[in-house]
């Protein structure tokens, strides 16, 4: 049976586990604080617009051609 410390390359592979793990977390630390520091910036900045409605009689000429 081989003995746990002499495996260098298991080693090596839990130290890389440890340090993308340990920078995944500090990635999202930094992303949530910047988050919540930075001001909400509307995607569609608002314009008024204009909605014009016309009312149609079913006497009027304009209803009897569209139909």
């Amino acid at each position: 049976m081989s003995d746990w410390t002499s495996l260098w390359y298991v080693w090596l592979i839990l130290l890389t586990v440890f340090l993308l793990l340990l920078c995944g977390i500090s990635a999202s630390c930094i992303k949530f604080c910047c988050r919540k520091k930075r001001l909400p910036v509307e995607t569609f900045p608002r314009h008024p617009c204009d909605l014009t409605a016309i009312g149609i009689d079913s006497d009027s000429t304009a209803h009897s051609t569209v139909t």
